[in-house]
This record gives C-alpha cells, sequence and structure tokens, in this order.
C-alpha cells in the first residue's frame, strides 16, 4: 500500500525514482525546477548537462546549457513560453527559449557587484515576473537586494539591504509575484517570507517557517503557496525534531493548509527530504522539488555517510477522492 503523506486535500504521494535519467548524464544536484505549458519539466541541475527535459512521466527529452551556466540556482518558466534562468556562480540572468537559445543576459558574466554594494547582481538567487511582465531579480547570496527590471531589460528600481527589520533581507533566496501583483520574497536566514507591493513597499510578513529556500504560486489567482524549507545544519539543532527539511502550503495569509516531511530531520527516503531548494507544480497539482543534497548532506549528517544514489529530485504526486 502506498504511503500517504500530508493532510485535508493536499495529500501526495512521494517518488524518488521519478525522473529517467541517461547513464552517463546523472547531475550532483539540482538548483531548480519548473514546468512548460505542456507540463513538460525543466531540470536546472548542477552537473554535465545543466538542463535536463522530461516529460510529465518523467521520461528524457533532451538536455541543453552545457559549457553556459557556472551554478545552476533558479529557473522560471514565463507565460511567453521562455525561460529565466538565475546562476549565482556567474552572477547573471539568462532569458532562454525552451530549446536553450540566449534571448537577454542581465548582469556580466563572471563580475559580480562588490560584496553587499546594492548593485546587480552578486550571486543573485531567483526571479518572477510582475503582471505586466517586469522582473524581478532576488539578489541574493552576496548581496540583500530586489531588482525589478523592464522587460527589455531595462533597471527600474531596487530595495533592500541587510538586516532583519522589515524590508531588510538576511539571503533573499527566492521571489515569486502573483495575479494582484504583490511580490512574496523567500528571507531565508530570518526565516521568513516577506510581501511587497510591486515597488518595494513593505507590507506585512509570514512567519512559522525555517530557512524558506523554494516557493511557487501558480499562475492565475491562486492564494495557495508552496515552500521548500531547508533544514538546521548547526551542531546544537540539527537533530532538533519539527524543524524540517519540508514542504509547507499555506494560503494568501500565510496560514498552514499542509506540512509534508519526516518530523525527525533530514533523511533519503520516500517522504523525507534533504534541502529542498526549488519547486514547481504542474498543471495536475503533483509538485516537484528541486534539492541541493550533495551540499547539504554533510552538514546535516556530517557522521552518516553519503547515500548512494543520493536524492535530489523528488516528485509529490496529488492524491485525490
Amino acid at each position: 500500500m502506498s504511503v500517504i503523506h500530508g493532510e485535508g486535500t493536499y495529500r501526495y504521494e512521494i517518488t524518488n525514482e521519478w525522473a529517467k535519467v541517461p547513464p552517463g548524464m546523472e547531475w550532483r544536484e539540482v538548483g531548480s525546477v519548473t514546468v512548460d505549458h505542456k507540463d513538460q519539466v525543466y531540470v536546472f541541475n548542477r552537473g554535465p548537462h545543466p538542463m535536463m527535459v522530461f516529460d510529465r512521466e518523467g521520461n528524457f527529452l533532451r538536455s541543453w546549457g552545457e559549457d553556459l551556466f557556472s551554478r545552476a540556482h533558479g529557473a522560471h518558466f514565463a507565460p511567453d513560453e521562455t525561460l529565466y534562468l538565475t546562476d549565482d556562480g556567474d552572477h547573471t540572468v539568462r532569458k532562454c527559449t525552451l530549446e536553450g537559445k540566449v534571448l537577454m543576459t542581465l548582469g556580466i558574466p563572471g563580475k559580480p557587484s562588490p560584496y553587499m554594494s546594492q548593485d546587480p547582481f552578486h550571486r543573485c538567487t531567483h526571479t518572477a515576473l510582475s503582471p505586466e511582465g517586469d522582473l524581478y531579480v532576488s539578489d541574493g547570496y552576496g548581496n540583500a537586494r530586489i531588482h525589478k527590471f523592464s522587460p527589455d531589460g531595462k533597471l527600474l528600481l531596487s530595495w533592500g539591504g541587510p538586516g532583519t527589520e522589515p524590508g531588510e533581507f538576511n539571503i533573499p533566496h527566492n521571489i515569486c509575484c502573483d495575479a494582484d501583483g504583490w511580490v512574496y520574497v523567500a528571507d531565508r536566514e530570518s526565516h521568513r517570507i516577506q510581501v511587497f507591493d510591486g515597488k518595494g513597499k513593505y507590507e506585512t510578513q509570514w512567519n512559522n517557517l525555517h530557512r524558506p529556500s523554494g516557493i511557487y504560486m501558480p499562475p492565475g489567482k491562486c492564494p495557495i503557496c508552496y515552500i521548500g524549507e531547508a533544514g538546521p545544519t548547526m551542531e546544537v539543532n540539527r537533530l532538533v525534531p519539527n524543524l524540517g527539511p519540508r514542504v509547507s502550503i499555506v494560503d494568501n495569509n500565510g496560514k498552514l493548509l499542509a506540512r509534508i516531511g519526516d518530523i525527525h530531520g533530514a533523511g533519503n527516503k520516500p517522504g523525507q527530504f534533504i534541502s529542498p531548494h526549488g519547486i514547481t507544480v504542474d498543471s495536475h497539482g503533483d509538485v516537484y522539488i528541486g534539492e541541493v543534497s550533495a551540499t547539504a548532506w554533510p552538514r546535516l549528517k556530517p557522521d552518516d555517510p553519503v547515500p548512494n544514489p543520493l536524492h535530489s529530485l523528488r516528485k509529490m504526486i496529488r492524491v485525490t477522492g
């Protein structure tokens, strides 16, 4: 009998073996994952083939991005059927076709802005689009800033800075935007999601989270938000139960609807997570979670050998009825 995870109307079967990766093309870990209008799944990974594309059943379709990307971090499917791909190792955001042709590059490849200078980019992390087509970029590891660009790549405004006050950030790790234009930023190391209007005005924040890393809202007027939370990594708390890693589902006020993950912490089995880093949902309500497992495992389980295989892509299959 299959194990069901979740609660209420958000119940799932979880598989670690969904993607049929061709031999010799295995990835080290998955920075992000996104789906297109056909429910094809784009796995932006830290391996020799940075972008690998699968159909909904997990059959391999194609790969691209070889010799282009330095360190896969964020992937975002746009309504015009393009992809925005954030490379924090290269300090760039690239807009690409679904076949991998680069249409626009933001940032100077290989040349970060000065650390915490507030100028774009220093290890940018993810992107989101406003209803009008403007682009938001979370920036990221070497900055504490959100930048807003016009569709043609002109910088319109920026906001934020290092700190813990409203509107300040301690690793803005992910970002999304809803149909009403509100901007949601996963402020990872402050354990919160901050909510802004389209001009960067702080509105509110969601708490009851632990190191939110991935965040996804389905397109349209959908009040549901899927959040991937990374687990604790400090020696004094990495074994503390009920802190993650996990996937949480909340409404548009941040109220918890369901939480999936082993209460006892990180693991490699179905129903456990290691470090949910990127998250997306297809048209059937199935959830795909990319994990930076190779980076996280030694921090979470320093006394345990690295499993083989070490899972870094999980599919949560929605259970209906």
